[in-house]
């Protein structure tokens, strides 16, 4: 069944991708305003993949360093640029998109560039949250290949990546976005509908859209375990960051933040202790993991009840914990240790939430 999107509803759905981003993904801000635009009084259909039986979709969206796509926004031409890209390489029109990850960003990027290539959108994404790699895509944990894709970049530098695994394709595209200004579009080998949705995770969308539908009916003065119960959650607790801990790690040539955030909880005296990355990651109540990715750690402001990304938050911040329930998907043995606290090199174990 597909899911209208239309100017009312995309403050939610802002909110809601963000939420989904587990505290990173990039600021969704901007591209909630850049898709504001694009919709106007319009609508956008999330369809499902049965709807559209005989589209061919190509999963689009933006990697590189978020920090740097904020000064320097998409004109928009960089998703059409990317899509004939890899539609000449592969002899295959693209006529459907689907979202990279529906965590962050991202969320919104696809609807942006199914809105101006005029294409339908297949409410479908490659990770059902946000992630940091591409070997962490469900094409590739499925143990299919990403390649061949086309990277395109905002000065119209524009290339096509062919026989390299994730691994391989991770490498092509730090070495190109280092070169070209930080960031750049990504547009997969168009795939049928059937067979691109058969390892992915279906209707990621119309859930963040249910997800800031649910935030945006909480009461502004609502008590924590109200605001964990409206959204679905589990609370871990509320109260002031008293410390944040941020380094840089060097992995293969690639420097990337960690970090830790640490909560005392202003009822019980308890030390909630988040570690992060691009996203958060693990919790830790006086020293005991209680949640975990795949699952959402989020962070909201007391006051406001807006979620705070990893790399805002700040000591003083007065906040409100909590757990939301992770894209089913990476539920089975086989797939969940590759988005495990393992997978970050965090020695725990994944703790999560009773699925729904």
């Amino acid at each position: 069944m597909s899911t209208v999107v239309r100017e009312q509803d995309l403050e939610a759905l802002v909110v809601g991708v963000t939420l989904l981003g587990s505290g990173g993904g990039g600021d969704t801000g901007a591209f909630g305003r850049m898709l504001r635009r694009r919709l106007g009084s319009g609508e956008l259909l999330l369809q499902d993949a049965a709807d559209v039986p005989a589209v061919s979709v190509s999963p689009i969206g933006v990697v590189g360093a978020t920090s740097v796509l904020m000064e320097k926004l998409p004109s928009g031409g960089e998703f059409e640029t990317a899509v004939r890209a890899v539609s000449r390489w592969t002899g295959q029109d693209v006529t459907g998109l689907m979202s990279l990850e529906a965590g962050g960003l991202n969320g919104l990027t696809a609807l942006i560039a199914a809105l101006d290539l005029g294409l339908p959108m297949v409410d479908a994404d490659l990770m059902g949250r946000a992630l940091p790699r591409l070997d962490q895509f469900s094409w590739a944990v499925a143990g299919r290949s990403l390649t061949p894709c086309a990277l395109s970049e905002p000065s119209g530098q524009v290339i096509v990546v062919d026989n390299v695994d994730a691994t391989g394709l991770e490498r092509a595209v730090r070495s190109f976005v280092a070169q070209t200004g930080g960031w750049a579009v990504l547009a997969l080998a168009p795939t049928p509908v059937q067979a691109a949705t058969a390892d992915a995770v279906q209707g990621s969308l119309t859930r963040a859209l249910a997800l800031g539908r649910a935030h945006a009916a909480l009461a502004p003065a609502a008590n924590p375990a109200a605001v964990a119960a409206g959204m679905g959650g589990r609370l871990l607790g509320s109260g002031r960051v008293e410390e944040v801990a941020r380094h840089l790690i060097t992995d293969g040539g690639a420097a990337f933040g960690r970090g830790s955030v640490c909560v005392v909880d202003s009822g019980n005296r308890s030390v909630i202790r988040i570690e992060t990355e691009n996203e958060y990651l693990l919790a830790l109540v006086d020293g005991d993991p209680v949640a975990t990715t795949p699952d959402l750690l989020c962070i909201l402001d007391r006051r406001t009840l807006q979620p705070i990304a990893v790399d805002i938050v700040r000591t003083g911040d007065e906040v409100v914990v909590l757990a939301l329930p992770g894209p089913t998907w990476w539920r089975r043995p086989d797939r969940i240790d590759h988005v495990a606290p393992q997978a970050f090199g965090l020695p725990y174990p994944p703790q999560l939430l009773e699925a729904s």
